[in-house]
């Protein structure tokens, strides 16, 4: 990305208010950690754009529980949703959420010159 293109990013043009600063940061510390950034992708690439929590427990070296744990930090911050369907829940990524973040740092079509 060029100089010029950085500055038309939304962050850049005008400051993030307090209220959305602490929003957005909620957002990426709950996608910053390798783990749930890695959930993220294994639901978002997932048939169907969902992924049962049977699907993605076995990706990992961990327990249950963590992943669990995992699930809901990404579930509390909005970026991920879930579904329960008899004994299992479904998730799937909340593309406004992943939307938001993007608008925040990314220049618009209409932002980037010609």
């Amino acid at each position: 990305m060029s100089n010029q293109e950085l500055c038309c990013s939304p962050m850049l043009r005008e400051p993030l208010s307090a209220d959305r600063s602490v929003e957005l940061a909620r957002v990426f510390k709950a996608i910053g950690e390798p783990v749930r950034l890695r959930l993220l992708s294994l639901i978002a690439s997932h048939a169907g754009g969902e992924a049962c929590v049977c699907d993605l427990t076995g990706a990992f070296e961990l327990s249950g529980p963590t992943i669990s744990h995992h699930l809901k930090v990404l579930r509390e911050a909005g970026v991920i949703e879930g579904e329960r369907r008899g004994t299992w829940i479904y998730y799937r990524v909340r593309a406004e959420a992943l939307a938001a973040l993007s608008d925040v740092l990314a220049p618009t079509a209409s932002d980037v010159p010609a």
